[in-house]
């Protein structure tokens, strides 16, 4: 077959001399094996097929493979599709249809095994063929199934690529064949240490074949590409089940072995002279067996002492299948490289995760660092002001089909919308509630609920989609290991504006100093000429606004629903907390230790989400108790309070 695809690859580039025949006549000088084709008897046919060099051949080996090439009772083929007692036949040469009786035709239909030859042939032939979505069809199916028939065709079609990422994947998938079916060794460990870069799966899938091993027993340690020996001691039992296999030891008796063999050598009421009664004795029964065996009425009874003698006559080895030891020691040290390479990409991976989600962290908390954090106010609604948002930008979306341009409106409406309701609850309830937190607590959480049974019965209950534009879509790939979705690369990016923005106002505006006038004295402010009320009401409206932008955010990749809120409060308390009430940097930070903290567990233990977030809140609770006021302390006059 190799020698055929050559020939078929010379034919092709000869020029137009490659396709002065046709295919019928091929087929009819090979009319029996394609007629009643066999592994065995088919290659030849495919051969001749192939070194013809016809376009037709591709379309005729997919018809042949899919069972529906016909052969008429005159022995000349078709193409055919069968409807009813009529089939509609398709010339293998002309391409021209006509309609038949489909009593006239017999049906071809290859076995698998015949098929899978078919197949082969196919894929090798689509690797030069005109049409780039065939070449790609030919190489995606070499690269799930590879074999070493394909290294030859596939080699010759790289150069004459002109796809560029295809080129490269023809490229990667001849280093593959290469590794492992190159028929010089010196070619195999070359593309062998080609691989040395490659953390692909695909990679580590082909070095792990070629250092796959049996295992093996023998009285001495073979002359052959041994990978390891075991000490049969570590598991003994097993160790002596592969000596039984390997037929180099007997098996070991069992209890109802033992009883059975007693039974039927009973002579006058005695077992190898021992009474019945006496058979109840394990250690007289061990004699009798023993008696019987040296009479050799039973087989030896295989003691602890027999098995690990047995053992210790015998070695226990693997041996690689791959016979050559420098290929198999050139891949397990490119496996080694390898591995290395992906334990530090998954590291990699690992911190962008953590970022990611530290960044959603710090987004969702830094409203409620203003409302908490700095004016004191615990407020259990500040989850559904997230909800608030994220409905927001989903209704805009109703409206504005070009998801960039809804995005672009839904930002500041959600801010408007929820620091409006910010500015209401503030004006209703908050105010009455100053320095009172059991109270605010009760209360905020009573709007919490009202809110979300609010957003069930205008939204309902199902999950309603918040579409990111096109451009947020897909993810930033390093490699197979390391990749981030550009969703999350925009809430990292849009939580260092708020960042920014948030320091700005409280540091660099007079905004920000009546804030922290209020705060920290707001009698003093008062004499100033500082409103305390209204710069409250400001406070609380901003946190709250900040909090909508968030929902429009989050809802870009985590559903949408009335309860969304819940999911975020408590992380949103802790990172407040844990970072230091009242500084944006200690929410910054404390983001970064919930964040990181959480995906470090859930790297331990990956099939439990939500026992990481368990396993987080109970070292906050721990955390807290020997830094009560948090990464980031207030100092000064600030701190007293």
């Amino acid at each position: 077959m190799r020698s055929a695809l050559f020939a078929l690859i010379l034919v092709i580039c000869s020029g137009p001399m490659a396709f002065a025949q046709t295919l019928q006549p091929i087929l009819q000088t090979h009319a029996k094996e394609i007629a009643k084709p066999s592994r065995s008897s088919v290659s030849d046919a495919l051969d001749a097929i192939a070194v013809s060099g016809l376009p037709q051949v591709t379309g005729f080996l997919e018809q042949w493979a899919n069972k529906n090439v016909w052969q008429r009772n005159d022995g000349v083929f078709f193409i055919g599709m069968a409807s009813g007692d009529d089939i509609s036949l398709t010339d293998v040469d002309t391409g021209t249809t006509t309609i038949a009786s489909k009593s006239d035709y017999k049906q071809l239909k290859p076995n698998g095994g015949v098929r899978r030859l078919i197949g082969t042939a196919l894929v090798q032939f689509q690797l030069i063929d005109p049409d780039l979505s065939r070449r790609e069809s030919a190489v995606a199916s070499i690269a799930r199934r590879p074999e070493a028939a394909q290294l030859a065709p596939l080699l010759a079609s790289i150069e004459p690529e002109v796809d560029g990422a295809l080129k490269a994947r023809k490229i990667q998938l001849a280093n593959f064949l290469s590794a492992r079916f190159a028929d010089d060794p010196k070619d195999r460990i070359a593309a062998i240490n080609s691989l040395s870069s490659d953390t692909s799966v695909e990679a580590r899938a082909v070095l792990n074949q070629i250092l796959s091993t049996k295992a093996g027993v023998a009285k001495s340690l073979p002359d052959a590409n041994v990978a390891a020996t075991f000490d049969p001691m570590g598991t003994p039992d097993m160790s002596y089940l592969a000596l039984v296999n390997a037929d180099f030891a007997p098996a070991k008796q069992t209890q109802a072995d033992i009883k059975a063999a007693l039974e039927t050598n009973i002579v006058e009421g005695r077992i190898g002279g021992f009474a019945l009664n006496q058979m109840t004795d394990p250690t007289i029964r061990e004699t009798a067996y023993a008696a019987l065996a040296a009479d050799g009425l039973v087989p030896r009874l295989i003691t602890k002492g027999a098995r690990d003698a047995a053992l210790e006559d015998h070695v226990f080895f693997a041996l690689y299948d791959e016979p050559n030891a420098d290929i198999t020691n050139a891949a397990q040290t490119v496996l080694k490289t390898v591995e290395s390479r992906v334990a530090t990409a998954q590291i990699a991976d690992l911190t962008l995760d953590a970022l990611s989600l530290a960044s959603i962290f710090f987004l969702a908390a830094i409203g409620l660092a203003i409302t908490f954090g700095v004016m004191g106010v615990i407020n259990m609604a500040h989850g559904e002001f997230i909800m608030m948002g994220a409905y927001t930008g989903y209704v805009v979306q109703l409206f504005v089909t070009n998801y960039t341009v809804s995005l672009m409106i839904a930002l500041p409406l959600a801010f408007a919308v929820t620091f409006a309701a910010g500015v209401v609850m503030e004006r209703l309830v908050i105010r009455r509630l100053y320095h009172r937190p059991l109270e605010t607590l009760l209360a905020t959480f009573g709007i919490s609920i009202a809110l979300q049974q609010l957003a069930k019965n205008v939204f309902g209950t199902q999950a309603r989609p918040l579409t990111s534009p096109d451009w947020l879509a897909g993810a930033w790939v390093f490699n197979d290991v390391i990749q981030i979705s550009f969703i999350r690369i925009a809430i990292f990016v849009l939580a260092l504006l708020f960042l920014g923005l948030i320091i700005y106002i409280l540091k660099r505006t007079r905004l920000g100093l009546e804030v922290r006038a209020v705060t920290q004295n707001p009698g003093m402010a008062s004499s100033m000429g500082i409103n305390p009320d209204r710069i409250n009401m400001m406070t609380f409206g901003l946190g709250s606004g900040i909090a909508g932008i968030a929902g429009v955010a989050i809802g870009l990749y985590a559903k949408v629903t009335s309860e969304m809120g819940s999911d975020y409060i408590v992380q949103s308390f802790m990172t407040v907390v844990v970072g230091g009430v009242g500084n944006v940097w200690g929410t910054l930070a404390g983001a970064a230790m919930i964040g990181f903290g959480q995906k470090g567990i859930e790297w331990l233990n990956p099939s439990n989400t939500l026992a990481a977030q368990t396993y987080m809140i109970l070292f906050v609770i721990l955390f807290i108790q020997f830094r009560p006021k948090g990464i980031v302390a207030l100092k000064g006059r600030a701190a007293g309070d």
